[in-house]
């Protein structure tokens, strides 16, 4: 399933820059544990999903899971073989901007084992380094 932003008629958006520290979401908020970004990038849509779909799987779909990320930005990629000019190309993929810092999944109602090993299994499939995170310390080691 596609996940987009509902408007996107007339949208071509610049490429934001993921350089930098994160201005808000640095700790957690719904869940007791989560998935912090040790550095920026764009991820994308098929990706969130990914991570989303291994989570819930090893939890075997007991707990909550937050996605605190959303793909609002399109990138473009003009057609193959195409003469420079005529304008900005068609979106090729939606990819969400993330900053060092930022927490972008949050696990809560199982054992912490289990939320480890489950965003364990999230962060293969996510293009950057990522730390396991609790609400008690707020700072844990590295995985």
């Amino acid at each position: 399933m596609a996940v987009i932003p509902r408007k996107t008629k007339y949208r071509k958006p610049h490429r934001l820059k993921y350089e930098g520290k994160a201005k808000g979401n640095l700790e957690l908020h719904f869940g007791s544990y989560g998935l912090k970004a040790m550095e920026g990038g764009w991820i994308s849509q098929q990706q969130i999903e990914a991570a989303r779909v291994a989570m819930t799987r090893y939890m075997k779909r007991g707990g909550k899971v937050w996605i605190n990320i959303f793909p609002h930005l399109s990138l473009t990629r003009k057609p193959l073989e195409t003469r420079m000019g005529k304008g900005k190309g068609q979106p090729e993929k939606w990819v969400a901007v993330v900053k060092e810092g930022k927490i972008m999944f949050e696990v809560d109602g199982v054992s912490e084992e289990v939320a480890r090993e489950a965003l364990r299994l999230a962060m293969h499939k996510l293009p950057i380094k990522c730390k396991f995170v609790k609400k008690e310390s707020g700072d844990t080691n590295e995985n």
